[in-house]
């Protein structure tokens, strides 16, 4: 069965559209003679993120060698008083973290951050895109000819790999702000560089073009300050390179006007596919209903006349200032921009904590978040919100826009999947190495050791969820959680009163039966040192004997 979007492409698209929306007004409709629109492709049809990639941390070996867009001051660690980003991302599945001056977090795990320039932060990312609908990402280009270049390239590069990985496609997306020699240097950026890329079976292309991004043309500020004529050279001479050209382009591009420089008209019409930014435009339902109806309606009708691709923004709201309501906001977004019938959306952004706008896994309570920062969680306005909430929003957009869901008002997805308190289960462990129970050593005062013989209260531990699939173990000897001391450097101790990276484990179930422990804290997997005669540590890098455990519930 052809889905709603590919019928509309092929009947009559906003008449259809138009039909399946109860009550949308007949100014839905396209003017007479509309130009088909695009087929879909990598990006007609298709959720695009918008992904930065533009975080670094000191030690991570990047060229640009300091905290790249954590921080005011790039050569200082991030601070209360030196920071540049206003959401904290969810630390707890990325291989490395990089200490900050932050306090710890409220379950007491220490307050780290990723780094961009590591290739497995750029393939997590682009597992989440994988696993959440998350068709192709947009890789933000600025001007490379400056101090960031070297770490610039090779962030496209890391890209590349990502997404061939993990079957996602990219382009690039040049972002002109402040690119004063633009318009010889990008050209030739492109054809020295990036044009490179587009020998990648993971390059976006849409018509049988490879795609190309150009946001900031006509913006009516000093950072963008190029005439008309220039902006539509660098159109057309992308086209001439035989590009499918996307551009990001001002909010009211087609009055020319507010944010859009007058006399621009004709360089936006020259795009195969336009993108109104959106971000600090509106921040929440009434104002996305506002410019669906005098804004977005006469976009995508102007498009619809010209045969351009209309890709409007949908964005999360500013975590910061408190515009997500839980959902509701972004919802109303997706809703608004399928029932106009819009050729592909555009998301601001991935992975903008700077923002505030970032649907990448984020901080879901105070529990991860730094003690005393004021950074506000997902559950900010009394929701509890999962860390992955807006992904999965996203995927069900995505889906909607696909017409793999019907058009609907009401959003489908829930902020917390099952039930938010899981029951606790009691469980002992047995190492398979020595056939002994582990216990909490000197009730719980010495490290966890497989030596006993038989199960007692300090061989017992309530299995706990620590939240994004992973589990955690509260020893009944002191009521306290197992760590994975000194970031798995240690062995394992009940000491900790909260949850944190040092305090998850992945439970992997092996085919014999068995179970293994995997530490959120260094990736490496739980041993029973020395056959079971030391401690149990954190250190090993692939499953063996000494890895491998019988779970026991208790009463079997």
């Amino acid at each position: 069965m052809a889905s709603l979007l590919e019928t509309a492409l092929t009947l009559s698209r906003r008449t259809f559209l138009g039909t399946a929306a109860a009550g949308v007004a007949a100014s839905t409709l396209p003017l007479s003679g509309a130009i088909a629109a695009s087929p879909v492709g990598d990006v007609v049809g298709k959720i695009t993120v918008g992904y930065q990639g533009w975080f670094a941390c000191a030690g991570d070996s990047a060229p640009i060698n300091g905290w790249w867009h954590w921080a005011q001051d790039w050569g200082r660690t991030p601070s209360p008083t030196n920071r540049a980003i206003v959401s904290w991302p969810d630390m707890r599945e990325y291989a490395s973290g990089y200490t900050t001056a932050f306090a710890r977090l409220g379950n007491g795990g220490p307050a780290t951050l990723f780094s961009s320039y590591d290739q497995a932060t750029v393939d997590t990312h682009f597992r989440w895109m994988q696993q959440n609908g998350c068709d192709t990402a947009a890789l933000q280009r600025f001007n490379p000819n400056g101090g960031e270049g070297a770490t610039r390239d090779a962030m496209a590069l890391k890209v590349r790999s990502a997404a061939e990985s993990y079957g996602r496609k990219f382009y690039v997306m040049y972002d002109v702000s402040g690119w004063r020699n633009m318009q010889p240097e990008i050209k030739a950026d492109w054809l020295n560089k990036m044009a490179a890329l587009v020998a990648s079976s993971a390059y976006a292309r849409q018509n049988g073009k490879p795609v190309v991004g150009l946001w900031g043309f006509g913006f009516n500020d000093d950072n963008h300050p190029w005439s008309a004529a220039a902006c539509l050279d660098v159109i057309n001479w992308f086209k001439s390179q035989g590009c499918y050209v996307m551009g990001g382009v001002p909010t009211y591009w087609r009055e020319g006007k507010n944010d859009s420089r007058a006399g621009y008209l004709d360089a936006y019409h020259a795009f195969n596919m336009i993108s109104p930014w959106m971000v600090g435009r509106i921040g929440d339902v009434a104002g996305s209903d506002w410019f669906y109806q005098n804004v977005n309606l006469a976009d995508q009708a102007d498009c619809n006349a010209r045969g351009i691709d209309y890709q409007p923004c949908v964005l999360p709201g500013d975590l910061s200032v408190r515009q997500r309501a839980h959902g509701d906001f972004m919802w109303r977004q997706f809703y608004n921009m399928v029932r106009i019938g819009a050729q592909g959306i555009y998301i601001s952004m991935f992975d903008e904590f700077n923002e505030g706008n970032q649907i990448a896994k984020t901080a879901e309570s105070a529990a991860f978040v730094p003690a005393g920062s004021g950074i506000l969680a997902l559950d900010e306005d009394g929701t509890a919100c999962s860390s992955d909430y807006y992904l999965r929003l996203t995927n069900d957009g995505g889906r909607m826009l696909k017409g793999q869901l019907p058009l609907t008002p009401t959003r489908p997805t829930q902020p917390v999947v099952g039930p938010t308190t899981p029951t606790t289960q009691v469980v002992t462990l047995r190492a398979r190495v020595n056939n002994r129970y582990v216990t909490a050593e000197n009730a719980g005062g010495a490290s966890l050791i497989a030596n006993r013989d038989a199960i007692g209260g300090w061989e017992q531990f309530d299995l706990l969820d620590a939240g994004g699939g992973n589990i955690a173990l509260r020893a009944h000897a002191n009521g306290k959680l197992v760590c994975a001391e000194n970031g798995g450097g240690s062995a394992l101790i009940a000491n900790r009163t909260a949850i944190g990276p040092w305090e998850s484990f992945k439970l992997i179930r092996n085919a014999n039966g068995s179970v293994s422990l995997q530490a959120i804290a260094n990736n490496r997997y739980v041993t029973a040192e020395n056959a079971g005669a030391g401690s149990l540590i954190a250190n090993r890098t692939a499953i063996g004997a000494w890895e491998q455990f019988d779970l026991i519930t208790a009463g079997r």
